[in-house]
């Protein structure tokens, strides 16, 4: 008969294993999002507008 407590703690484990794994890399992707610096934005106007028709 086979062992099934057993098996589910083998599944278990490598599910947890996994599951820290992905939510480390998901930290380190944070990580360097966070760390780079603002990009600068500006506003470019449409082409053809002036400001007074904008208002």
């Amino acid at each position: 008969m086979p062992d099934y407590k057993k098996m589910y703690l083998t599944l278990f484990r490598a599910t947890e294993q996994a599951i820290n794994t992905l939510i480390e890399a998901q930290r380190a992707c944070e990580e360097l999002y966070v760390s780079e610096p603002e990009p600068e934005l500006r506003v470019v106007p449409l082409l053809g507008r002036t400001e007074d028709e904008n208002e």
